[in-house]
């Protein structure tokens, strides 16, 4: 078969016939077959990104069905190892949701006008971003006031007189040392006390800085007694949150969108909710003026647990328990964010922390379900719990007094 000769070796075609001369196909060059396949892989990667937009990502976590029977009935075999795969016996136990799957919103439970424990109305000035604001949010822990105070009255300094004298140093470079002010350039190349100087001074610098840091991190990740426990779990995209101390109850929160973003019927955001991005369906109720412990994980990727006015922060990673702590003196309404790129709707996962005094968490406990450590379950009978047993040469009263 001819070419012509006036082909290009990067256009040219080659043609396949059969015994009868007949073409049957024409084959590109594989320059040709290459730009074929990065096109198609550049249009399945666009397709993929349409499909992870942030406008998709409006799709409300609270409303996600549980899953059906069928569907939890068929455990992930590559993953799970033989002697965990639920047997016949066990079919109900494995459709059962897990306690972190959030249900079906019941617009019929809670209403957008509920007030109480976990409804507080929010400070605009305390807990949140403010307008037009700057610097960093008012500290409610010891912990981030003695962080505050480390920035504002030490680092900001230190930073501002860095900044002043390398500027000094530019304007008498540039002023003193210019052609018109200078024709004959200095030929000094070594000079001992200027090299001790610029190598001791930053020394110093990074040590003044460093003690207090190090004194700062060595009380935020080192935890007094605690006097309740809560586990946080990150899942895509929303929180869970289990009161171990107090029956292991949990609770499921999830983002409120706005009015125009729901269905009728369906409770959305209100500004006694807190403001837009940030408002919740069910907030984490902590108690005032009690060290709160908060175990840290998450269920599927790496998401970050951080309230700013709290202002310990830390990853929820898969598979691992992080630890930090809080306490919280003022009773208040605060409100968070996952910090951690978690996914396409990693900007609808805030966190919103109601503090109340002791006697009013308790209440919250209660109408949860849980209990108060050393409290009697609800329920329980009084007679149920047995006295201890008395000596066996004690005699009642009565008795003494017929034997007299």
């Amino acid at each position: 078969m001819g070419l012509h000769p006036l082909e290009s070796l990067k256009t040219r075609a080659y043609k396949a016939a059969d015994s009868t001369g007949v073409p049957i196909a024409v084959l590109q060059s594989p320059t040709q077959v290459t730009g074929v396949k990065m096109r198609l892989i550049a249009w399945a990667i666009a397709l993929a990104a349409a499909g992870l937009a942030p406008g998709a990502a409006q799709a409300p976590q609270a409303a996600k069905p549980q899953a059906s029977a069928a569907e939890a009935a068929q455990p992930q075999q590559a993953n799970m190892p033989a002697s965990a795969l639920p047997g016949p016996q066990s079919a109900t136990a494995a459709a059962a949701p897990s306690p972190s799957t959030p249900a079906r919103y019941d617009a019929s439970k809670v209403t957008t006008t509920e007030t109480g424990i976990g409804r507080a109305l929010p400070d605009k000035h305390l807990g949140m971003p403010i307008r037009a604001g700057t610097g960093i949010q008012e500290q409610v822990t010891s912990v981030g006031q003695s962080a505050a105070r480390f920035h504002n009255n030490w680092l900001l300094l230190v930073c501002a007189v860095i900044s002043i004298f390398v500027l000094a140093l530019m304007c008498i470079a540039l002023v003193r040392f210019r052609r018109g002010a200078n024709p004959t350039p200095s030929r000094t190349s070594h000079n001992t006390v200027l090299e001790v100087i610029w190598t001791l001074v930053p020394v110093l610098i990074l040590v003044a800085i460093a003690i207090p840091s190090m004194r700062l991190l060595r009380t935020q990740y080192t935890p007094p007694p605690a006097d309740l426990t809560v586990k946080v779990t990150g899942n895509q995209w929303f929180w869970t949150y289990s009161y171990p101390d107090n029956g292991g109850f949990e609770i499921v929160s999830n983002m409120l969108k706005e009015k125009k973003d729901v269905k009728p019927g369906d409770r959305y955001r209100t500004d006694a909710d807190g403001p837009p991005l940030l408002a919740v369906d069910e907030r984490l109720v902590l108690p005032s003026g009690k060290v709160v412990k908060f175990l840290i994980t998450s269920n599927d990727v790496i998401h970050a647990f951080w309230v700013p006015a709290f202002w310990s922060k830390i990853d929820a990673n898969p598979g691992q328990v992080n630890e930090i702590w809080a306490k919280i003196d003022r009773p208040g309404v605060y409100f968070g964010q996952c910090t951690e790129l978690c996914g396409a709707r990693h900007g609808f996962m805030p966190t919103a922390v109601e503090v109340v005094p002791p006697e009013r968490f308790a209440a919250w406990v209660a109408s949860k379900g849980g209990t108060m450590p050393g409290a009697q379950p609800a329920g329980t009978p009084a007679a149920a719990v047995t006295p201890a047993a008395a000596p066996a040469n004690a005699t009642p009263a009565a008795a003494q007094g017929a034997a007299r």
